[in-house]
């Protein structure tokens, strides 16, 4: 089921390649509903622009804390177009559909990196921008929701096709996004607010992205993919590396990579570690790097056939 767009809610943080989403917005007619910093760059670009203040004919409060907390853009967001009583709710209250959602929030891992003043960091912790997002995302059968600027190319692409118009496909597509987003979101800010009052919280979560797919798992016919927990601002491991050539990794690549690295860092001296197939089959010391390397090589009688070699110095 295909859904017409014809009023977006805009609100974003990362204003990157906002001006190309409202250009191509522009050419549909849709209505654009918009607060804060969001408002005020939308109308230095010169588009029309309605105020989520004037929309719900109702102030901002408290510094901007409360702006998008409305019933009339909730109802917008959550109503079902296919319920007469909702839409008896709308027509009656005077409120009307919001069909997508443009949000990101405020960017709290990234004030976390750069202060540790309390005050800061609990006033980047964005509470209408999920509260919406989570609403568009539930609603998905009716609205569309968008959570990062790297979408926009693909959902223009989509409504070009489709005459302005997202299908129920990318729509889901998009709530599965949306929920990840903020479930990181909640994570980042439950470990922090967590960690300030016990050394050890009864729930700690880790936030893992996606490094890339690989060409197999631990045999030919598996599939995998490489995680890594961007949690750890301090990674000294293999999810720090960056292949800078050959043919993509396999699952037995990355495992044997991993077993040769954190085997090699325990030595002091210029160490040489060889691993293939998980087994360590070549492990030496040397006077230096070289001799290691020639060391763990005479006493590999596999790595003529292949393996994962590591060294805790530069080979030159």
């Amino acid at each position: 089921m295909n859904k017409r767009i014809k009023t977006a809610l805009i609100s974003v943080s990362d204003k990157s390649k906002l001006k190309f989403l409202i250009k191509n917005l522009s050419k549909y007619k849709i209505k654009i509903i918009s607060s804060g910093g969001t408002y005020k760059t939308i109308k230095s670009y010169g588009y029309k622009c309605t105020e989520v203040s004037k929309f719900t004919n109702f102030p901002e409060l408290l510094d901007g804390r409360v702006k998008t907390l409305h019933p009339k853009i909730h109802a917008g967001i959550l109503s079902d177009r296919d319920n007469k009583k909702h839409m008896k709710d709308l027509k009656d209250q005077n409120f009307e559909e919001i069909d997508l959602v443009v949000c990101n929030f405020y960017p709290f891992d990234k004030v976390l990196k750069i202060t540790n003043n309390n005050d800061k960091i609990v006033e980047n912790i964005d509470v209408g921008g999920p509260a919406m997002v989570r609403a568009a995302a539930k609603n998905n059968l009716y609205t569309g929701v968008i959570v990062e600027p790297e979408d926009y190319g693909n959902i223009l692409e989509e409504m070009k096709e489709n005459k302005g118009s997202l299908s129920l496909q990318t729509r889901r597509k998009l709530a599965a996004k949306a929920f990840s987003h903020t479930a990181n979101y909640d994570s980042a800010i439950s470990n922090y607010l967590n960690r300030q009052q016990d050394k050890n919280p009864k729930f700690l979560f880790g936030k893992y992205e996606l490094r890339q797919e690989l060409r197999y798992g631990e045999n030919p016919h598996q599939s995998a993919a490489f995680y890594i927990d961007t949690s750890d601002t301090n990674r000294s491991n293999i999810s720090a590396a960056k292949q800078l050539q050959g043919k993509e990794l396999s699952y037995n690549n990355i495992a044997d990579t991993d077993a040769a690295y954190e085997c090699v860092k325990t030595f002091d001296e210029p160490a040489c570690v060889i691993v293939k197939h998980a087994n360590p089959c070549g492990i030496a010391l040397g006077n230096n790097i070289l001799e290691a390397y020639q060391r763990a090589f005479a006493s590999d009688e596999t790595s003529a056939f292949g393996g994962i070699i590591a060294f805790n110095q530069s080979l030159d």
